[in-house]
């Protein structure tokens, strides 16, 4: 048995429930990453360490969007994925995670923690673990780019999301059911944000001079004009 850092009977029902439900196969799976770590050692803590930092604020994802958006071909994608960025923070940051109260694997456990403290030497992070903001935000700006692009290339989007899923379990930062329950609430972030974007671009791209340059607008004919 791992020692408890926090008793069990002192989390909210939400986060007794978690560990109730998936406390085997998040420590199997945890464990497994431990092996992995023991296994390889240094290059592949470099790798995860600089991958998962690209979630950090959701910024790089952002910026992803606002890039796509100014391209005309993109704009929908862009206004998509940003939409989606939004819509689940505020479901994650605002709601669910200081409702569930979920101690982070090396708040909850003294083994993860020792773990943990083998790998990321950046210092402890704050808030609580369900859902992994990370992977709310990938999900939540990938799924509008699977649902507006060709799906039979789009799909590939989801391989970011689990493999920056993965690696917040690499570094114990979330067990594997916070990466799970953030890419349940991304999904439905990004689905919200695909029909609120599909709903209002179109009558909007028809009114006034705004939807006009919304719909017309492209970076490279602004750059060709100047020059």
């Amino acid at each position: 048995m791992f020692e408890e850092l926090v008793p069990l009977d002192q989390m909210t029902a939400g986060a007794q429930w978690l560990n109730n439900t998936f406390g085997a196969i998040d420590q199997a799976i945890l464990t497994f990453y431990h092996n992995v770590h023991e296994a390889v050692g240094t290059p592949l803590d470099v790798v995860v360490q600089l991958f998962t930092k690209l979630g950090d604020g959701g910024i790089f994802l952002i910026l992803l969007s606002l890039f796509l958006m100014l391209f005309k071909k993109s704009r929908k994608v862009g206004i998509g994925m940003l939409g989606g960025i939004i819509i689940g923070a505020l479901f994650t940051n605002l709601c669910i995670k200081n409702i569930i109260a979920r101690p982070r694997p090396y708040n909850y456990l003294q083994q993860y923690r020792d773990w943990f403290q083998t790998i990321w030497h950046w210092g402890f992070e704050s808030e609580y673990s369900f859902p992994s903001g990370h992977t709310t935000a990938a999900m939540a700006s990938m799924t509008p780019v699977f649902l507006f692009c060709n799906k039979k290339k789009s799909w590939l989007a989801f391989l970011f999301v689990i493999a920056l899923g993965a690696t917040r379990n690499y570094i114990f930062v979330h067990f594997p059911s916070d990466i799970l329950g953030g890419i349940i609430v991304g999904g439905i972030a990004g689905f919200i944000s695909y029909l609120i974007v599909n709903a209002v671009y179109d009558k909007l791209c028809k009114k006034g001079k705004f939807g006009q340059t919304l719909e017309t607008f492209d970076i490279r004919t602004a750059f060709k004009k100047s020059a």
